[in-house]
C-alpha cells in the first residue's frame, strides 16, 4: 500500500529506485484517488488514455539504471500548457476540441526526464480569475472543504495535488495564479522570474506577466521542478539563465515587511497566523524589518489597467474564424460576434472589453501610459527595499479560501484577493507561497500561506526560505 499522504518527490524517487514499488503501482494508486475523487472535485478537465504507456517507459528507465529525480513522478499539467497530440483547451468552449500540435518547452524539458502525465487540470477560462469558478467545465472544489473554491487560476492543478490526485503540477500565475490556489489549498506555489522558464507553448493572457511554475507539497518539491524547466529557450526572446544565487553558508536573513499595508481588508485569522509566522522566523534567527514600499498602494490597480489591455489584445486571435468556436451568421460581423460571445464566458468578455476600452483612442494616455509609469515606480521601490533586506513577506492571500458562488456577482470583491500577490508579477521578481497555519471556519480547518518575494533572478534564495520555513513548525 502507496502512502500517498505523506509522499514526496524525493520519497517517491527512493522508493522507486529501491524498487519498493515501480512507476506503473504508483500510477495505479493516483489513477484509483482520480477515479474515487475528481467526480466530485473536479480537479481534471481529462485524464490521459497512455498512463500506462508512460508509467512503463518510466520503470525501464530505473531497470537501465538512466532514471532521474522526476522519472516515473506523476503530475497533472493545468489545461493552458500544450502537449502534442493532445487537447488543450484553457477551459474554455472556443477551444473545447483544440489539439496541440507541438509541445510547450517546459513540457520538452519535463519530457527529458519521463515524468507520468496524469491529465489536463482545471482552471479559469484563459487562466482569468481567482477561484477556478470561471472553467467552462464546472467548479473546482477544495478538498479540505468542498463547500469553497480551491483558487485560481491554477485550482485544477493545486486541488489535484491537495487530494492526492497527483504528486505535483504545473501550473501558470500572472497575477498570483500559481500562489493564491496553492495557499488555498495548503501547497507551496512558486512564481519564478519573469524569463526564468520559456513561455513557449503557453496560451497567452498577458504577456509581460506570465510565468509557469510548480504548484507541490514542499518547497523542495517545487525546486525540483523548476530545476527541470528552467532556463534560456530559442522560442521565447524574453527567456534566460539565472546563475544559483543560494549561498548554503547563509541561514540567517533579514526579512522586509510593509507592515502600513497590513491594514487593507486582511482577515483577522489571516493576520494573527502571518504575525505568528513572523515569530516562528524570528526564533530561527531571522530579522524582521518594518519596510516602505511607498507605492504599493497602487499595484492591484495597475494590475487591472496593464493585465486587461494585453488580454484584449492577446484574445483577439479567438475570432471563429482561423480556429476554435466558429458560429454561422448572416455575415462576417455576425459569425465574429456570435463565435465570441458564445465561446467566452462573462469574465474573459469583461477583461477584453476593459482591456479595449484603456487601448482606446482617448485613454490610452490616461490609463495605459500611467500605468506602465507606476510600474516602474514599482520596480524601483521594491529594488530600494532590497538594499536592505533579503525578501519581503506578506501573507499570500488576505483571506481564506471563500464559498464557491460568494464573490461571482462582485468582481471587485474577487479582484481584491490578489492584493499581496500581483506586485511580484507587475515587477517581474520571484515569489513563492510556503503553509503557515489555518483558519477554522464552520469547524474545517482552512489551509493559510505567508509569501516571500526576493530579487529578480534570486529564484534559488526563495526555495532557501521556503525550506527554512517549513522546518519552524508554526502548525
Amino acid at each position: 500500500m502507496i502512502d500517498l499522504k505523506t509522499l514526496t518527490i524525493k520519497k517517491a524517487h527512493d522508493h522507486l529506485s529501491k524498487k519498493d514499488f515501480t512507476a506503473s503501482d504508483l500510477a495505479h494508486a493516483y489513477v484509483k484517488e482520480i477515479q474515487n475523487k475528481n467526480p466530485d472535485i473536479n480537479a481534471y478537465l481529462e485524464t490521459y488514455a497512455d498512463i500506462d504507456a508512460q508509467a512503463k517507459l518510466a520503470d525501464q528507465k530505473f531497470e537501465a539504471g538512466t532514471a532521474g529525480i522526476l522519472t516515473g513522478i506523476p503530475l497533472a499539467i493545468k489545461d493552458n500548457i500544450l502537449i502534442k497530440g493532445r487537447i488543450v483547451s484553457s477551459a474554455s468552449k472556443m477551444l473545447q476540441h483544440y489539439t496541440g500540435t507541438y509541445d510547450a518547452t517546459v513540457i520538452s524539458k519535463l519530457k527529458e526526464h519521463a515524468p507520468v502525465f496524469l491529465g489536463r487540470a482545471n482552471m479559469d477560462e484563459f487562466a482569468m480569475g481567482g477561484s477556478t469558478e470561471n472553467s467552462a467545465f464546472g467548479v473546482t472544489k477544495n478538498p479540505w472543504d468542498t463547500s469553497r473554491v480551491s483558487g485560481g487560476s491554477s485550482g485544477g492543478s493545486a486541488a489535484a495535488v491537495a487530494a492526492d490526485m497527483a504528486l505535483a503540477a504545473l501550473g501558470s500565475d500572472t497575477g498570483g495564479s500559481i500562489r493564491q490556489p496553492a495557499s488555498f489549498c495548503g501547497l507551496v506555489g512558486f512564481k519564478p522570474s519573469y524569463g526564468a522558464v520559456s513561455r513557449h507553448g503557453l496560451m497567452a493572457m498577458a504577456s509581460s506577466l506570465d510565468q509557469v511554475g510548480p504548484i507541490a507539497k514542499t518547497a523542495e518539491d517545487a525546486e525540483l521542478i523548476f530545476n527541470a524547466i528552467r532556463g534560456k529557450d530559442r522560442m521565447d526572446s524574453t527567456t534566460l539563465e539565472i546563475i544559483n544565487n543560494t549561498t548554503e553558508a547563509k541561514k540567517h536573513f533579514r526579512i522586509g515587511v510593509p507592515f502600513s499595508f497590513m491594514d487593507k481588508g486582511v482577515d483577522a485569522d489571516v493576520m494573527k497566523n502571518f504575525t505568528d509566522s513572523l515569530e516562528a522566523l524570528k526564533k530561527l534567527g531571522h530579522e524582521i524589518v518594518d519596510i516602505e514600499l511607498p507605492n504599493i498602494d497602487h499595484a492591484l490597480a495597475v494590475y487591472y489597467i496593464l493585465m486587461p489591455a494585453e488580454v484584449s489584445s492577446n484574445l483577439a486571435r479567438f475570432d471563429g474564424v482561423k480556429y476554435g468556436l466558429h458560429k454561422d451568421g448572416k455575415d462576417l460581423l455576425e459569425e465574429y460576434l456570435l463565435s465570441r460571445k458564445e465561446g467566452f464566458g462573462d469574465e474573459v468578455r469583461r477583461r477584453i472589453i476593459l482591456g479595449t476600452y484603456v487601448l482606446s483612442t482617448g485613454y490610452y494616455d490616461a490609463y495605459y501610459n500611467k500605468a506602465n509609469i507606476v510600474r516602474a515606480l514599482l520596480v524601483r521601490d521594491f529594488e530600494t527595499a532590497f538594499e536592505n533586506v533579503d525578501f519581503v513577506a506578506t501573507p499570500t492571500s488576505p483571506i481564506p479560501a471563500f464559498k464557491i458562488g460568494e464573490k461571482s456577482a462582485d468582481p471587485l470583491a474577487m479582484y481584491l484577493a490578489d492584493i499581496f500577490t500581483v506586485s511580484a508579477n507587475i515587477t517581474s521578481l520571484p515569489a513563492i507561497s510556503v503553509p503557515s497555519g489555518f483558519a477554522n471556519r464552520e469547524g474545517k480547518l482552512l489551509p493559510l500561506g505567508i509569501q516571500f518575494t526576493a530579487p529578480f533572478k534570486h529564484d534559488d534564495t526563495l526555495f532557501t526560505i521556503g525550506k527554512l520555513f517549513e522546518q519552524s513548525r508554526v502548525y
